[in-house]
């Protein structure tokens, strides 16, 4: 049962899933942490930070990490498949059809009401990451990484991976 259950929860948000894995994230989550309980909020923000600074596929990744903390090898491989068999069936299925009408304007139309609910699901994903660091590291601290992330990630343009593994360096030395 656990292994269907690790199955559901990583094919639901592949099918779900618009956009890639930014849009997945907070599926993935909702499915986690809160319905099968896997996880709590922070031991999955931690599992989406070390994802993010490893290179590929961000929801193959945590899908990997996360089946195999629940089922072992076989549960990190039902993971996997179950992220990737959404667009490989329907790539497969589909790719004509998509082929054919990328450039209609009701196909980009679609894009365009997708994408505020990609924004607000990753709001509240980025909102439940904050309350857990207010909570875990206090005031001070979470506001400082917030604002020396977003310095060095807009304004000096430095890679997400070296700014979580500098945050990882800070959070092993300070906290």
């Amino acid at each position: 049962m656990v292994y269907w259950n690790i199955f559901i929860a990583f094919f639901i948000p592949g099918i779900l899933g618009y956009g890639g894995g930014p849009a997945s994230i907070p599926l993935i989550e909702n499915e986690v942490v809160q319905r099968f309980e896997w996880m709590s909020v922070k031991e999955f923000s931690e599992v989406l930070a070390l994802s993010n600074s490893l290179p590929g596929p961000l929801a193959t990744k945590m899908a990997g990490y996360i089946g195999y903390e629940v089922g072992g090898p076989i549960g990190a491989v039902v993971a996997i498949f179950a992220t990737v068999a959404p667009s490989l069936l329907l790539m497969i299925l589909l790719l004509g059809f998509l082929y054919k009408y990328k450039d209609s304007p009701k196909v980009k139309r679609l894009t365009l009401y997708v994408r505020p609910v990609i924004a607000i699901l990753l709001g509240l994903m980025a909102w439940r990451f904050f309350a857990d660091s207010y909570q875990g590291i206090g005031l001070w601290q979470t506001a400082f990484l917030i604002v020396v992330s977003y310095l060095l990630l807009e304004r000096l343009k430095i890679h997400p991976a070296f700014v979580i593994l500098g945050t990882l360096v800070y959070g092993g030395f300070v906290l």
